[in-house]
């Protein structure tokens, strides 16, 4: 077992990119024509995970997996929030921030936030209150703050891009090409506050908006990605990753931070071949994402990990990390992965992993074999080891397995976890024999 005992504790900084399709870093995709320099940096540097996933196909799904170590389907929350949503996450939930905090951590939330929040203005009369703008001084509650996070500087959504929150206030109305380069200079501000204090470790939480719309490339990237505004955009992205990095080194911390990138979901509308479509799907293009880990010392550079990892996994591995476990009613379908990324994992580390889509497809992964059950209650069954575009549907020549997998993702959906541990109370219940999602 490791521990703090082998270790101080880390830093800890996780980059999230927005819509990055597996396929778009070079490190991933050799013939990419996308300039991901920084993410390719963290290739040589670190790990890089080619079966990785993300906790779902779309952005609020995923983020709440990633921070409470839950399936977002466990609430019922399939789609994607609004301005005015009302906050996802409750200020009871222990969250891998609230718990990082409550063993010493300095936590910091500098981007999108995408998880609702409770705006104090009177009711909407109107229908649309999307259409609604927020202004200078309003405030909210429920937002980073309420779940552990010390320090909050961004903004709603990508639909809401030009307004900057601050903690619990709106204190900026900008235009959104400045929107990026105001979160990539507080967070680098961050990390030099830190490292001045560097006998308190911290967790920095930077979810980006690259490459997701609106495509507004600073000046200063115009051009520098070779294809047009989204090339620019992807390039401004991993350019933001790599002033995280040079700030790490330049401070003196980067040895002693655990760093971590990802991508909320596969790209929109972008398919990367042999992956079966994009964001929004069941099907792998939907979910498998670019996924590297750096930290100097533990991680040997220039490593490559194939177990079946999943965002949600991130807390049970910083828990693992300092050493303290997690209660029963936390991270209910995290599974710590720490010992691939040190390379003494023999085996599977979990059992079997969940993703889901927004149609309420649910997909359960368990080895080669990967089960899905559309939300019409459909059923499709791929081995990935032969057939990693899922084109050819198995589940006629073998329904044993698929059976198999059904019972073990049911038993997941009413046990209220996936983890060993006490059965948790259930939110939203789950039965596959039902449609759950009927087309239109």
């Amino acid at each position: 077992m490791f521990s703090a005992n082998a270790v101080e504790k880390p830093n800890i900084l996780f980059v999230l990119f927005d819509d990055m399709g597996y396929g778009e870093p070079t490190s991933y995709r050799p013939t990419s024509l996308f300039k991901t320099p920084n993410i390719d940096r963290m290739a040589k540097e670190g790990m890089r995970l080619t079966d990785a996933h993300a906790s779902a196909a779309s952005c609020t799904p995923t983020r709440y997996g990633f921070l409470t170590g839950r399936y977002p389907h466990r609430i019922g929350q399939f789609g994607v929030l609004s301005t005015f949503s009302p906050p996802l996450i409750p200020a009871n939930r222990m969250t891998i921030a609230s718990y990082l905090k409550q063993n010493g951590y300095t936590t910091a939330c500098i981007g999108k936030w995408h998880l609702g929040m409770q705006w104090n203005r009177p009711k909407s009369k109107g229908k649309n209150k999307t259409k609604e703008k927020l202004k200078i001084g309003e405030k909210m509650t429920g937002g980073p703050n309420a779940i552990g996070f010390d320090y909050f500087y961004g903004f709603t959504h990508a639909r809401n891009f030009q307004t900057i929150i601050e903690q619990d206030t709106v204190v900026r109305k900008v235009e959104p090409v400045e929107n990026q380069p105001l979160m990539i200079a507080r967070a680098v501000e961050f990390l030099k506050e830190q490292s001045s204090n560097q006998e308190k470790p911290f967790f920095l939480y930077f979810p980006m908006c690259p490459p997701h719309k609106p495509l507004v490339p600073a000046p200063e990237y115009v051009g520098k990605g070779g294809m047009g505004s989204y090339a620019d955009w992807v390039y401004q992205g991993d350019d933001m990753l790599g002033q995280l990095l040079d700030t790490l080194e330049s401070t003196g911390m980067a040895d002693d931070t655990f760093v971590l990138v990802s991508a909320d979901n596969g790209a929109a509308g972008r398919d990367y071949p042999p992956l079966r479509d994009n964001k929004g799907s069941i099907y792998e293009g939907g979910h498998r994402v670019p996924f590297l880990t750096k930290w100097p010392g533990m991680i040997k550079p220039g490593s490559t990990g194939d177990q079946i990892i999943s965002i949600t996994d991130i807390f049970a591995t910083c828990a693992e990390i300092i050493g303290v476990p997690l209660p029963d009613h936390a991270g209910e379908d995290s599974v710590s992965f720490l010992n691939c990324l040190l390379g003494k994992q023999v085996g599977p580390f979990r059992e079997a992993s969940v993703q889901q889509s927004g149609k309420k497809a649910l997909a359960i992964r368990k080895g080669k074999w990967k089960l899905i059950v559309h939300g019409d209650n459909r059923r499709e069954l791929f081995d990935l080891k032969t057939d990693i575009g899922e084109a050819n549907n198995a589940i006629h020549s073998n329904p044993e397995v698929a059976a198999e997998l059904a019972s073990l993702l049911q038993s997941y959906l009413d046990r209220g976890r996936s983890t060993s541990g006490k059965a948790q109370p259930l939110d939203y219940k789950i039965s596959l024999d039902e449609v759950r999602f009927k087309k239109k």
